[in-house]
């Protein structure tokens, strides 16, 4: 089963404007070839779909700890791709009327590049690339042998590195250079992670691969807070109690990549402090959350004093 926390992994900076071709692009890393959508889907269903749990523990706690990571991160790029459609935070936006619709409040939005997002979706993050392509189930592999699915988990970790490497440099805005920022730390966690599991299994050290592509994370300033708190050593079991079978793989004396800041690998138990939710604000003109706002809030009011 699953806890859900009403954080973000990281804390991200609100856009300085309203940029949704950006966000278009950050859409990649939700549901293009190696986005958090297809990380997400391959290893939950190969958690999922596991042989021999117990025989095989620590390599189950790996895949199965990872999942709970890779929903995080569909969140964190769903809230900036929503971020940068939304535009910078504005105090008691919700108060306003939304103006008048018939003067084309949103005509710049016919131009944009993913037009479908807002004309469907509100400006919201849906599971598709950066063309509105859906992502699809193609993209999952499960193969039930521990090797391939592990190995097959390392490619897409690199894949996944150089996605990110090319979103990020497309990218201006704080908001969604962050998420690039945060994601490529923690996605070289979890390709380093597999590549010692493949060790572990077959006695090659996969691990001299990396980094790939071969581009250090210190030349990337968005990364740096999260190298000098040694995220890059850390692998969380997202569970108070359980998966701490994966310590047999990060852990045992493995150090940091050598392109990284130094340190033993380290296993924390349960998740990040993270960072809060940004509360994106009502567009009347363009009816969210409905074309009578302030009756949305009268209902949401009662609502939130009836639970307590």
């Amino acid at each position: 089963m699953f806890m859900r926390v009403d954080k973000l992994q990281a804390e991200l900076p609100p856009p300085k404007r309203q940029d949704p071709n950006a966000a278009a692009a950050l859409q990649e890393l939700l549901g293009g070839k190696y986005g958090e959508m297809s990380t997400l889907g391959n290893y939950m269903f190969q958690s999922f779909n596991f042989r021999s749990k117990e025989k095989l523990r620590p390599f189950y706690s790996l895949v199965a700890s990872i999942t709970a990571e890779e929903l995080g991160h569909v969140e964190l790029v769903s809230n900036g791709v929503a971020m940068l459609n939304n535009g910078p935070d504005v105090p008691d936006a919700d108060a306003g009327d939304g103006g008048d619709i018939s003067k084309s409040p949103f005509e710049a939005m016919k131009d944009i590049r993913s037009f479908a997002s807002f004309a469907s979706g509100a400006g919201g993050a849906l599971p598709v690339n950066s063309n509105s392509m859906s992502w699809n189930v193609d993209m999952v592999t499960t193969t039930g042998n521990v090797v391939f699915d592990l190995l097959h988990n390392f490619h897409l970790e690199c894949g996944a590195r150089l996605h990110k490497l090319r979103v990020y440099e497309t990218l201006s805005d704080p908001t969604g250079r962050e998420v690039c920022g945060y994601l490529l730390v923690r996605g070289s966690v979890h390709a380093h992670s597999y590549a010692l599991a493949l060790k572990q299994i077959t006695g090659v050290a996969l691990e001299k691969f990396l980094p790939v592509p071969n581009i250090p994370l210190d030349k990337i300033p968005e990364c740096q807070k999260y190298l000098d708190e040694g995220s890059h050593r850390r692998l969380y079991t997202w569970s108070p109690a359980d998966y701490k079978e994966i310590a047999g793989i990060w852990g045992n004396g493995e150090q940091a990549l050598p392109t990284d800041p130094p340190g033993e690998l380290t296993v924390v138990d349960g998740m990040p402090e993270g960072g809060k939710i940004h509360q994106l604000v009502g567009v009347p003109s363009a009816f969210t959350p409905d074309y009578a706002p302030e009756e949305m809030f009268e209902i949401a009011t009662k609502l939130y004093k009836k639970s307590r």
